[in-house]
């Protein structure tokens, strides 16, 4: 389900490089947050900060194991977000393509440096 809301609050989520760190270390695993702060370089109480952030938006989950809690990546939720930024490439490039074709017209040869082409450029 679509919801601007939680887009909103997961591009702010990933907004910080500390964050996208987190998530990128991540993987595809669960993590304690002890091993995560070691393998960012992080003070362990910054990175429960960092989680819990990513956690309400949605990125990341948790899991109890006896005293011990274990994040891992929410695929879905982080496909999601994907998906908002490749709407909005598709968006661009097919604008850009549309522009470089037409400003290709009736050129008869490479673009050079002046900003010309072709023949009397």
């Amino acid at each position: 389900m679509y919801s601007e809301a939680l887009d909103d609050q997961g591009f702010r989520a990933v907004a910080h490089p500390d964050r996208r760190v987190l998530l990128r270390l991540m993987g595809s695993d669960e993590h304690p947050v002890g091993h995560l702060a070691s393998a960012a370089e992080l003070a362990q109480p910054i990175v429960s900060q960092h989680l819990k952030v990513l956690r309400e938006a949605g990125l990341v989950s948790v899991r109890r194991d006896g005293n011990r809690r274990l994040y891992s990546l929410d695929f879905e939720r982080v496909g999601a977000l994907r998906s908002v930024l490749d709407e909005f490439w598709h968006d661009r490039l097919s604008a850009l393509k549309y522009v470089a074709e037409r400003d290709s017209v009736g050129r008869t040869g490479p673009v050079t440096a002046g900003g010309g082409g072709g023949a009397g450029a």
